[in-house]
Parts: C-alpha cells; structure tokens; sequence
C-alpha cells in the first residue's frame, strides 16, 4: 500500500479521504437524529433558537484554544487528539442522557453541534492543504460523495437500529464512539503513508501577511467568502425551525421520531449525491464554481414558496432538502474550491474562523431573529411566515455571489501566472 501510496499519491488520497469523510458523516447521522429527539422529548422545539445560541457561546469559547493548538501543534495530532476527546465525552454522556433530563438534552444537543461542525471543517482543512486547485476539481466531488454515502447510511443504520433490532435512542451514542474509532485508525493509516504534506499558498492577495489569523479582516477575498457563507447561516436556523416545528406537530415519540429523523437524513444524503454526481462535474465544468454556489439560495426561494403555500411535514422536508441537502453537495465542493489558493495557514485560521465560530455567530442572529419575531415582539408571526424573512437574505447571498465572483476570477489569474498551481 505505501508502494502505491508513492506511486499514485493523490489516487490515494482521494480513495482514503473519501472514506475518512464517510466515516465521519456516518457518525454524525447516528448523533443527530437521537439530539434532536431528545431534545423536542425533553424541552419542545420552541426552545431550539436558545440552544442554537448557547451552541455559538461554546464554540466561541473554544476559538481560541483551537487557534493556538494549530498553531503550536501538528494539525494532524489536533485531529486526532479532538476524535479521543469525542468518544471520551460520548461514553459520558450515554447514562447521563438515558432519563431525558432538561440540562442533559440542552447539553448533549451542545455537544453534538460543535462535534458535527469542528470534526468536519477539521477535514476540509487538512484537505485543503494536500490538493492544489487543479486537483481538488478532479478529486474533491469524489471526496465530498463520501460524506454524502456516509449520511445515506449512517441515516439509514440509526433508524434500522431502532426500528429492527430494538435498540433505543441513547444507544447511538455509543455506535457513533466505534465509528470515531475508526476514523482515527483510518487517519494514523494515512499519516504512516506520507499521504498528509502540505502544499503551497498564496498568503494575501491584498497585502502581505504576518501570519496572523487577524490578516483575514484584511483580506477582501476571505471577507467575501465569509459574507455569503454567514448569509446562508442566517437562513438556516428559520430553515430548521420550521421544519423542526412542523415535525413535532407531526410526529410524536421520542424513538419513533428518532427513526423518522435517521431515515430522513438518508434520504437527504440520498439526494445530495445524486446532484454531487450528476450536477455538480457539470456545473464546475461549463458554468464555473460560482454557478455551483448560487443553486442554493434558488433552490431555498422555490422551497420557501412551497412551504408558504403548503406547511406539511412533506413541505418542510423538500425545505430543508434544498438547503442541506445542496449545502453539503454542489455548494460544499464549490465552496471548498475558494478556498485551495490560499496559504495553509492563514486558511486553517480563516475556516476556523469562518467555519466554526463565524457559522455558529450568525446562527445566533437568525435564532434572536426567531425568538424575536415569534416569541419576543407583540405582534407575533407564524412559523410559515417566516420564509419571506429566508427570502429576503436569499436575494443579498445571490447579489453578494455576484461580487464574490469578480474577486474568485481575479485570484485565479494570480495565481496562473505565479505558477504555484501548475
């Protein structure tokens, strides 16, 4: 395999990548349906936009360890010194969310969202910095199809787990602590092949850098990039929210809601890679990567005015599809290409940034924008309503794309001509 390894080193990579990925998106499908149930079980989705909140103060206090210890310390040991540090949590948290109490569900949800979002962008950056950008449009919708496998069956294996062979909600836990397990032998298995060197980057495009993570408030290309992907954020929790309440009307129970939620994250999956496959090589192909970004926010206008017109579990399910659903497909790889020009480090900092605290930042203004128009304000709207509110931000992310788009076409003629990329 090392033989191999040498021989065909980005073949490897993306064969060994893309089943990192869909280890990793299988272990969070197990945690995810089983969070939400019993948080709905334990507290009602009205408090879902306080949850959200709290999960953006945690990872806020998080940052700035993490910003040090990649800093300090090989990006490859953080990885898997953070998988220890899940499955050790996961192991405590088993008996304690067993009786549904309020403070455990409120912090098992916590736990969750930083676990789904730090193990995941942790992957993109290591990613990030092996490929170049010739070879990340070849490689990388392979590598994200493997994220998208792994939440088709890991949907799918959360809810036969329940419904089949009788195991309960808090049971997940523990299947998604083995599946991390694996993650970290499969991650140790390409360290010993040599398969994790860093390439070069281009540090600023603006002005030079010292390195500093504080550069990218300086940095127009990042601060774009971190415009249209915080816009989209804003949208996703009044997303959830309303699919989140139409599902507790709809479905009661915490374990049968927890098998409905797993069979549906499969199919969510299911649809992603359809579209990775069959859209995504095209639209990057003939339209361009930012052709890629804008089918999102299309795609949650249209979901937005169906809902409004029609709010059924059915509705809301097509809703979340075109947000998530497209998020973690043609959008991801999209937006993961954006990102290949830049220096490694000031890239790690900059997802770190963007993608952790920036992402959870913004989610507590659509939450306070939730709590605010439903709950807080007089004159309250419906959860329905809601969407004109999504649509609005749909039509700045697009004209926000337009601007990124001058500045995504500009650094790539930089970069061709410093030949970093050849």
């Amino acid at each position: 395999m090392k033989r191999l390894a040498q021989q065909h080193p980005n073949l490897m990579r993306g064969v060994l990548l893309f089943t990192n990925f869909f280890l990793i998106i299988a272990a969070v499908y197990h945690l995810k349906p089983a969070s939400r149930s019993i948080f709905i079980s334990s507290l009602g989705a009205d408090l879902l936009p306080y949850v959200w909140i709290a999960t953006a103060v945690a990872l806020g206090l998080t940052i700035g360890v993490y910003h040090r210890l990649i800093a300090y310390y090989s990006r490859f040991h953080v990885v898997l010194g953070t998988c220890s540090l899940v499955i050790a949590l996961l192991v405590v948290f088993y008996p304690m969310v067993s009786d549904s109490g309020l403070a455990q569900a409120f912090a098992f949800y916590i736990f969750v969202d930083m676990t789904s979002v730090i193990l995941v962008e942790q992957f993109w950056s290591l990613t990030n910095t092996i490929f170049s950008t010739h070879a990340g449009k070849r490689w990388y919708g392979l590598i994200a199809t493997g994220g998208l496998v792994g939440g088709v069956v890991g949907g799918i294996a959360s809810s036969l787990f329940i419904r089949q062979f009788g195991l309960q909600t808090m049971d997940l836990l523990l299947v998604a602590a083995a599946i991390i397990g694996l993650l970290m032998l499969l991650t140790l298995l390409m360290g010993r092949l040599g398969l994790y060197e860093e390439k070069a980057g281009i540090s600023n495009h603006d002005a030079s850098s010292d390195g500093n993570w504080r550069s990218l408030l300086h940095h127009r290309y990042l601060m774009l990039i971190a415009a249209i992907l915080l816009l989209a954020q804003i949208a996703e929790p009044i997303i959830e929210y309303q699919f989140m309440k139409t599902l507790e009307a709809t479905i009661e129970g915490r374990d049968e809601r927890t098998a409905w939620l797993g069979a549906f994250f499969s199919v969510m999956s299911a649809v992603a890679i359809v579209i990775n496959l069959a859209i995504t090589p095209l639209v990057h192909r003939w339209l361009g990567v930012l052709a890629g970004l804008f089918a999102q926010p299309i795609a949650v206008t249209i979901g937005s005015l169906w809902f409004m017109s029609q709010t059924t579990l059915m509705a809301g399910a097509f809703l979340k599809i075109a947000d998530r659903g497209l998020s973690y497909s043609i959008n991801r790889a999209s937006k993961e290409l954006l990102y290949v020009p830049i220096q490694p480090l000031l890239m790690f900092r900059a997802k770190a940034w963007i993608d952790m605290f920036g992402y959870r930042l913004f989610k507590v203004a659509g939450s306070l924008l939730i709590l605010l128009l439903t709950q807080w304000l007089p004159w309250q709207l419906e959860t329905v309503h809601l969407s004109w509110v999504v649509i609005g931000f749909c039509l700045i992310w697009m004209l926000t794309l337009t601007r990124l788009g001058i500045r995504y076409r500009d650094i790539l003629s930089r970069a061709e001509s410093s030949k970093v990329w050849n």
